[in-house]
């Protein structure tokens, strides 16, 4: 499978977990990684190349206080 394959599949997969198990973006991503035996890095450095993704882990990041909040605009 070609690499923008398995980002693609990744990708998916954890838009899949959170919806289908109502999980977080954050717990989402380390189920992934568990579940198939991946480096959360590894895993991480293909999601940031995502940017609706990486948005939807940073916010979730800023309200665990995990991250500074940043300003934002209203959608």
């Amino acid at each position: 499978m070609p690499l923008t394959g398995i980002k693609e599949e990744i990708h998916y997969e954890i838009e899949k977990l959170v919806k289908e198990f109502q999980l977080s973006y954050i717990d989402a991503v380390l189920y992934y990684c568990e579940r198939n035996g991946l480096d959360e890095e590894y895993v991480g450095s293909i999601l940031t190349e995502n940017p609706s993704l990486r948005s939807k882990i940073e916010i979730e990041a800023e309200e665990l206080n995990f991250l500074q909040k940043i300003d934002r605009l209203p959608i």
